[in-house]
């Protein structure tokens, strides 16, 4: 039998304690040592100062007092030791505590995805893939095909809607000069009938022809 078995009285067959109860009893331990602390530390003082009152006056009861605030120093020294002690046995064990649950969440956390994947296929996971990637891409196709208007003149040549759009913008121009040549004065029109004749040379043709009959009278 142990040591630790012969102190707790334990057995071969019988059931250890659990880490979550040694904790407990670890805890209380230390409350125990530290409420036996403060009272040291109370005495400590009480016998310092009946050291200082008897002082010089009675110096058997002062030696007394010092011998017992040694003492009690001492004790002290030791419960401060063994709080440490146990202090360390205890984050030990919380820290084992710890890895414990944790290991145990894990290894049933391993347990529920070999389950989930004792059902699956890689085959059949890459299958499905390929089956999501398809109607994904014929999704996309029919979603294309609908959003595209349908006989609405988009297989027009952009050359030929450009050269109508010109002869557009030309008829506009050629209206805009017509209308600003029709807001202008008119210009005088040319007279129907010819102009009279100059009157000197009239004059002389006639002189002329007065002159050729007299000298055929003659």
């Amino acid at each position: 039998m142990s040591l630790v078995a012969k102190l707790f009285g334990k057995g071969k067959g019988e059931k250890g304690p659990t880490p979550q109860d040694a904790i407990q009893k670890l805890r209380e331990t230390e409350d125990m040592l530290m409420k036996k602390q403060e009272f040291l530390e109370k005495k400590i003082d009480q016998e310092l100062t009946t050291a200082k009152k008897y002082g010089t006056k009675n110096k058997r009861a002062a030696l007394m007092a010092l011998k017992r605030k040694k003492r009690l120093e001492k004790q002290l020294e030791q419960i401060d030791g063994t709080l440490s002690t146990i202090e360390f046995q205890r984050e030990a064990l919380e820290n084992a505590n710890t890895n414990t649950e944790v290991l145990k969440n894990m290894g049933y956390a391993a347990k529920a995805l070999k389950q989930a994947h004792n059902s699956m296929n890689v085959d059949d996971v890459h299958d499905l893939m390929d089956d999501i990637a398809e109607q994904q891409e014929l999704a996309n196709e029919i979603s294309t095909a609908i959003s595209t208007p349908a006989g609405f003149g988009m297989d027009m040549d952009e050359d030929e809607l450009l050269a109508e759009l010109e002869e557009l913008e030309q008829e506009e121009l050629d209206e805009k000069m017509l209308n600003v040549e029709g807001a202008m004065d008119p210009l005088p029109s040319v007279p129907s009938t010819s102009l009279p004749s100059n009157p000197a040379k009239k004059k002389e043709d006639e002189d002329d022809e007065m002159a050729e009959l007299a000298a055929w009278a003659n």
